[in-house]
């Protein structure tokens, strides 16, 4: 089967990707490591998107896509992929038809705003050992302090709450739209997020199997 994973930025895509790669046994194929492997290896599209981002340009969507291609042709995509972070926008993922790579599902985790900006701007990491930590979920014994180590609690910038709030416009603003998009070609499914991650693990794998 072939996925795609929506979700806002904080809605919890990349864990329900790893429940879906461990029940269906395919891969996940994220944007960032497939451009970099094609670089490596070389590959034409892979050359072609080193020169773009040697010239400090964004690589184009017809490069992507035909690195997504030589990616999905290898033996361990036979049973199926999920992409996660591709396509983001309708035009991309109007060019991933027109380049026919076949699309079965569209899986959406939809969590509400409130709850992904309380989430993401509670959360502390360690600048010592890197434990992670949320002001409401999993407080620290001593405020601002780590259990692990005794290092400094910090937020991280894309924690920050100004931060949250512009990855999440940015997301409704470009990403959103291909809820429509999928849905009007019978595609789309939305698993609503739960507070306790298995929960919504459940769900994910009941919409896709239905």
């Amino acid at each position: 089967m072939n996925l795609i994973l929506l979700g806002a930025p904080g809605a919890g895509k990349g864990t329900q990707a790893e429940v879906i790669c461990d029940a269906l046994k395919i891969p996940t194929i994220s944007t960032g490591n497939m451009l970099r492997a094609a670089v490596k290896e070389g590959t034409e599209y892979g050359l072609k998107a080193k020169a773009a981002m040697d010239a400090g340009d964004l690589v184009s969507d017809d490069i992507v896509i035909g690195i997504l291609k030589d990616r999905i042709a290898q033996d361990d995509c036979k049973n199926g992929f999920i992409l996660d972070g591709f396509p983001r926008t309708v035009p991309q993922a109007q060019a991933l038809d027109t380049m026919g790579v076949k699309i079965d599902k569209v899986v959406e985790i939809y969590v509400a705003d409130e709850t992904i900006q309380q989430r993401l701007s509670g959360r502390r990491v360690c600048e010592g050992c890197g434990n992670s930590y949320h002001i409401d979920f999993k407080p620290t014994k001593v405020e601002g302090i780590c259990d692990a180590c005794g290092a400094k609690t910090v937020i991280r910038k894309d924690d920050e709450p100004a931060t949250v709030i512009d990855r999440l416009k940015t997301y409704h603003e470009k990403t959103a739209p291909l809820k429509d998009y999928y849905a009007k070609q019978g595609k789309l499914v939305t698993v609503e997020g739960q507070e306790e991650v298995s929960e919504t693990s459940k769900l994910t794998l009941k919409a896709i199997e239905g």
